[in-house]
């Protein structure tokens, strides 16, 4: 089953802006985590950051010939989640060097990103993942950009950190495309995209505010800036031709290896499978068909097939998966390779 369950997301992820961007695929009748506005930060405060880690020492059963004996590690801490009637029972979330400063929700994420909130910008969207080992506030104009080619979308700005130290703290820039609540980076490779600092001794004094700052100021200019980007992929036309060669370039079928039923082997089926569903999605799918023929097309049907058709391993929830490779530049250097790998298929043609 995975972490993320539908009580999770209806309790600990917050979706706001929804009267004009509509309602987040996880929602069901009756939750309360949706709001037709921006969030207000003392809702994400209540709901969401309203505990605060405890610290505990880190101990060891050692079982020899003469019985069993504790023994505590020195220099070692563990990061406990306190027990609240909203979380449930006590979980431990990681485990560091008794110097490694942790990054509380509330100072990292709705500190700094309170300093810029006049500039224009409100919250929409919040949550805590992995049981609370992870957090993230999304910042965002509060009204979308549609352009002149009918692509809808809204930059943002994730802040984002983790208590088990499986994240940085992140603040990253990026959009989502309504039609198909996707996050694209397209060909903005540029590492001025994010700011991370790291949970190091020497962290709390590296906040760095003017540089978040500057960072979440950025989100003003990136409508432009991805606008121009958009334009051009819709003006890249791609023949049908093309689309098969981008295919054969980007998910080529491995070799058959023929199976006792005479079958072409499990690696080759699933690639079949994967090639049919992005040529499916490309030419009937409704997220994507307005621009069926262009760059953009190609780059919206598999960036769409990843975020919302590929299967989620483990214990994750796509919700958790989605925002995970988002924070992780996961998303954007699949953007890049699939615009890498057209590009070459369009000069060689």
């Amino acid at each position: 089953m995975s972490r993320e369950t539908q009580e999770w997301l209806s309790n600990y992820t917050l979706i706001g802006l929804t009267d004009k961007r509509g309602q987040a695929w996880h929602w069901r009748k009756g939750d309360d985590n949706h709001f037709p506005g921006p969030i207000p930060v003392e809702v994400i405060r209540e709901r969401l950051f309203f505990w605060e880690p405890d610290t505990g020492t880190v101990e060891s059963n050692v079982v020899t010939n003469d019985g069993v004996y504790q023994v505590t590690a020195p220099g070692r801490k563990k990061i406990i989640r306190p027990a609240t009637p909203q979380l449930g029972p006590a979980a431990i979330l990681g485990e560091f060097n008794l110097d490694t400063p942790m990054h509380s929700y509330d100072e990292w994420l709705i500190g700094n990103v309170e300093t810029i909130l006049h500039d224009g910008l409100v919250v929409g969207s919040a949550g805590l993942l992995k049981s609370g080992a992870q957090a993230w506030v999304q910042v965002e104009l509060p009204d979308t950009v549609k352009t002149p080619e009918g692509v809808e979308f809204s930059p943002y700005l994730t802040a984002a950190t983790s208590l088990d130290g499986s994240l940085a703290t992140t603040y990253k820039r990026g959009n989502n495309v309504v039609v198909c609540d996707n996050t694209l980076h397209a060909a903005l490779k540029s590492d001025t995209m994010r700011i991370r600092v790291k949970h190091t001794k020497n962290s709390a004094t590296q906040t760095r505010i003017q540089g978040v700052r500057d960072a979440l100021n950025i989100v003003h200019t990136e409508a432009e800036d991805f606008a121009r980007e958009i334009r051009e992929l819709c003006a890249t036309e791609v023949s049908n031709r093309q689309g098969r060669a981008f295919l054969d370039a980007y998910t080529p079928l491995p070799e058959q290896k023929l199976t006792k039923g005479g079958g072409p082997g499990s690696g080759y089926t699933r690639t079949e499978n994967k090639r049919d569903k992005l040529t499916a999605m490309y030419l009937q799918d409704y997220r994507v068909t307005d621009w069926t023929g262009t760059a953009f097309g190609v780059l919206q049907a598999v960036n769409t097939y990843n975020m919302h058709e590929t299967s989620v391993r483990g214990d994750l929830h796509r919700v958790e998966r989605n925002m995970i490779n988002d924070i992780k530049d996961k998303i954007r250097d699949e953007d890049v390779r699939v615009l890498d790998t057209l590009n070459r298929v369009l000069v060689s043609s």
